[in-house]
């Protein structure tokens, strides 16, 4: 496996061949079909644990009493864990920005939004809407609508960056993704002013995360 998101890493799709995985990890090539059953299935079990490194970095946002600034951090986290590998976020995501990926046709093995290692990561994000409801900040709403929405405001910002489209921006993190959050959650209900001071304390809540890594 890490053979594999190295290779993902360094020369993206075209390195998930079998012969190459095999070299790189110092197996044989049929280890890699008897344990995964092909580079379809391979391709499948390294988007899982691309879920699990995200899981694994939304669990390290700490619960506090700002669950907009806890939501925030936890954007900012996932376009760490995006930039950190982007050929492996395109993978989990079934993007097609530096390659076409062929997932597996049945509807049930997909490589993102059915696997348990997807759901797990996802769980961090709709408890994180619960406790944004529960707080009164915003109106009554469902906490799962919420995490819909703030999962495509935020993938759909990760995408454009990473493919350049924010080059404009002297800080596009500052100047696109904090505002357009912003008016997310105003949108929401909450209070402009308190929605503004909320993300700038996930900022600095994310910077505390990645010094102490």
């Amino acid at each position: 496996m890490r053979a594999a998101v190295g290779l993902l890493a360094e020369q993206g799709p075209s390195g998930l061949k079998a012969r190459a995985v095999a070299s790189a990890s110092g197996l044989s090539t049929m280890v890699v079909y008897s344990h995964f059953g092909g580079i379809p299935e391979l391709m499948r079990a390294v988007s899982d644990h691309g879920f699990k490194e995200l899981g694994t970095a939304f669990s390290q946002v700490p619960v506090t009493e700002d669950p907009v600034a806890d939501l925030y951090a936890m954007a900012l986290a996932c376009r760490r864990v995006a930039h950190e590998n982007p050929h492996l976020y395109d993978l989990m995501f079934g993007l097609s920005i530096r390659a076409t990926y062929r997932p597996i046709p049945d509807a049930d093995r997909r490589l993102s939004g059915h696997s348990p290692a997807f759901r797990d990561a996802y769980a961090h994000v709709t408890a994180a809407c619960e406790r944004l409801v529960g707080s009164g900040r915003v109106e009554r709403q469902e906490p799962a609508a919420i995490a819909a929405q703030l999962w495509s405001l935020v993938h759909g910002y990760i995408t454009l960056e990473l493919a350049d489209h924010f080059v404009e921006f002297e800080d596009a993190v500052e100047q696109v993704l904090l505002p357009m959050g912003v008016t997310f959650t105003v949108g929401l209900g909450d209070d402009r002013q308190r929605a503004r001071s909320s993300h700038e304390a996930g900022t600095r809540l994310h910077e505390s995360i990645v010094r102490s890594r």
